[in-house]
């Protein structure tokens, strides 16, 4: 003879559920895919920089310049090498270095006059002297006249904006200096009456 089983209480029934329920949700849970993966590092924005060590008086071309990424753009700075191809260099420029206006022979170059003076050209007599200050240096120049027992400071403590260009370049020797108007003039009749030359005083 067949017995039927008494049918639990409504309580045990509902606790039943609600366990189920649990577990059919824990499952969902382990079976979701996991959160997405952390965001990599920005990859920053692109910025023109030298593909290797130019000196001062380069004529860029495209094989100068490479696109790198950079977490922030320098003030300056350019994303298009075609933007700089045929400007030359003011000074002289590392590899992966932003290629920056103030690098550049141009406007960006004399944006950066300390106030109240102005941009002289100034060729020393001797190339290999010229080759020796970078954009940024201070330099003396001095002048010696036929006849004068010593060298006078024509300018002292200028400012280099452009280091002088290579030696096979028409204007090796040439360097733009930050000097105020009178200076300017001086080193103007100066270089139609004397030899001019550079010293390097300390920092």
């Amino acid at each position: 003879m067949v017995r039927l089983r008494r049918p639990r209480s409504v309580v045990h029934l509902v606790r039943q559920c609600l366990a189920g329920l649990l577990a059919l949700g824990a499952l969902l849970l382990a079976l979701r895919p996991g959160p997405d993966e952390p965001a990599g590092p920005d990859p920053g924005v692109p910025v023109v920089t030298a593909a290797a060590d130019l000196p001062a008086g380069t004529a860029l071309d495209a094989g100068h310049l490479v696109v790198t990424r950079m977490p922030a753009a320098p003030g300056g700075a350019a994303d298009d090498p075609a933007e700089l191809v045929g400007r030359a260099l003011a000074g002289a420029v590392r590899a992966g270095e932003a290629v920056t206006d103030v690098r550049l022979v141009g406007s960006g170059l004399t944006s950066l006059l300390p106030a109240g003076t102005v941009a002289a050209p100034v060729r020393p007599a001797d190339v290999a002297v010229s080759a020796l200050p970078r954009a940024g240096d201070r330099v003396d120049v001095l002048a010696t006249t036929e006849g004068e027992a010593r060298a006078r400071v024509v300018a002292a403590g200028a400012l280099v904006l452009m280091a002088a260009p290579p030696s096979d370049d028409p204007a090796a020797g040439l360097l733009l200096l930050a000097v105020d108007a009178g200076t300017a003039a001086d080193l103007a009749a100066a270089a139609t009456t004397s030899t001019l030359t550079l010293s390097l005083p300390p920092p």
